[in-house]
């Protein structure tokens, strides 16, 4: 039986496809105040703005491919029971062939009512007027800061099931998915690959810190795991 391998995935794995993030720009993304974008105050505020602004991130979805890291986390269910919980919005994992991806903050490639939760998939721009079947205004399927995280509970118990985690490309900053490694057994081994690693309390597992970007970190955990 295979050993189950978890991933923890953030921004700085897509970053090496060409996917900005904002954690390194005080708090702008793309020149927005993410509390102007990213936030259900901001899309009450002003619709338009944050569905152009996902209109533009979903675009530039059709010009990035994955990167070396998406593909080596993929080919590691060849040895693994891998699923990949990831932060990020994209498709980026799926796409280099991961075949369980948990999405905490949603997805680009969907969209929701405003009044439920029910989703529909969606690769064009989302418009005011757009409606969901339910007669209610379509919005990006993403939760925003200030909104709760769904899958976080299946998260955890994926979690506690590990025989290994790596955590990739994230600054350990957005709770509650930088508090998901504290719920390994203490005997899960736990890779950190991120080339600005955050300093990590106490923890009775070894944490093995790489401090590379994704894609040459990724070549590292995996030598290790296989050897």
């Amino acid at each position: 039986m295979k050993k189950k391998l978890v991933v923890l995935s953030g921004a700085g794995v897509s970053a090496e496809s060409g996917i900005r993030t904002f954690r390194d720009a005080d708090g702008l993304w793309e020149g927005h105040d993410v509390m102007d974008v990213a936030t259900p105050e901001g899309f009450r505020k002003n619709p338009a703005l944050v569905l152009d602004f996902y209109n533009q991130r979903r675009r530039q979805l059709f010009e990035v491919q994955p990167n070396k890291a998406h593909i080596i986390i993929a080919e590691l269910e060849k040895d693994f029971e891998v699923t990949v919980i990831t932060q990020n919005v994209d498709d980026l994992h799926e796409r280099a062939g991961s075949t369980n991806v948990l999405h905490l903050h949603g997805e680009l490639l969907k969209a929701r009512s405003v009044n439920s939760s029910d989703f529909v998939e969606w690769k064009d721009d989302i418009n005011l007027g757009d409606m969901h079947t339910d007669g209610h205004q379509l919005r990006p399927h993403i939760v925003w800061f200030g909104e709760a995280v769904p899958a976080i509970t299946e998260a955890i118990i994926i979690v506690e099931k590990a025989d290994y985690v790596i955590v990739i490309g994230t600054s350990l900053q957005v709770y509650p998915a930088a508090g998901l490694m504290d719920y390994a057994r203490p005997d899960t081994s736990i890779f950190y690959v991120d080339p600005n690693p955050a300093s990590i309390p106490y923890m009775a597992n070894p944490v093995q810190v790489i401090a590379k970007i994704g894609s040459e970190g990724m070549e590292i955990v995996r030598e290790k795991l296989l050897t």
